[in-house]
């Protein structure tokens, strides 16, 4: 999908595929516009409440979406990562997306997912993927930070396995504490969006015209 001169979504099927990663992440922040980001009264995850939603899995699973995340993502990844990894279920489409693209652009990541709970039968694990050598960098996806309570569950759950996490990667910041709380936890930090960029764009796109 892109977004043509009236803010309407029109079928294309390779933008996610060809276009340059500044294009790309301008088509991102238009998808997410038209797609996820609403307002209205909502409570969220958190117990907050708040004028504005993103359901980010309304990009994070839509098919060129997904690509987007993947290449956009893959590009911003440390040489040194040797895995992206997220807590069920925002991060599972992302770190599945960025694992996929990364085979075909030759770098091959495998992707984890950090379950809420231990599963309660065989192995009784926390973490679902291939395994990894002890101390492996990790990288922790997200795809809509709020007080970042999720990936940092999901960072202490890969650091107990023995891997080495000191990064967060987010789709979108809604730059509610996650970034502190981060920092105070000795991870970096880094959103594609912030809420700026996001309700920017949305006034835009609801005034052409």
């Amino acid at each position: 999908m892109m977004i043509d001169e009236s803010g309407s979504l029109q079928k294309s099927n390779i933008w996610a595929a060809t276009a340059d990663l500044t294009t790309l992440r301008q088509q991102m922040l238009d998808l997410l516009c038209q797609l996820a980001y609403q307002e209205g009264d909502f409570v969220l995850s958190s117990g907050q409440r708040s004028s504005y939603y993103i359901n980010g899995k309304q990009v994070t699973l839509h098919p060129q979406g997904a690509l987007a995340i993947g290449r956009i993502f893959l590009s911003q990844l440390p040489l040194e990562a040797c895995a992206v990894a997220g807590l069920t279920l925002g991060a599972d489409p992302m770190v599945t997306a960025v694992s996929v693209v990364s085979a075909y652009e030759n770098r091959p990541i495998p992707a984890l997912i950090i379950r809420k709970e231990s599963k309660g039968h065989g192995t009784k694990a926390y973490i679902e993927g291939p395994s990894l050598p002890e101390g492996a960098s990790v990288v922790v996806l997200e795809d809509v930070v709020t007080t970042g309570q999720s990936a940092l569950k999901a960072v202490e759950r890969l650091r107990e396995a023995g891997y080495s996490v000191d990064q967060v990667m987010a789709l979108v910041d809604r730059q509610q504490g996650g970034a502190q709380l981060y920092d105070s936890a000795g991870l970096k930090f880094q959103s594609v969006f912030t809420i700026q960029d996001i309700q920017e764009r949305y006034r835009q796109l609801g005034t052409r015209g």
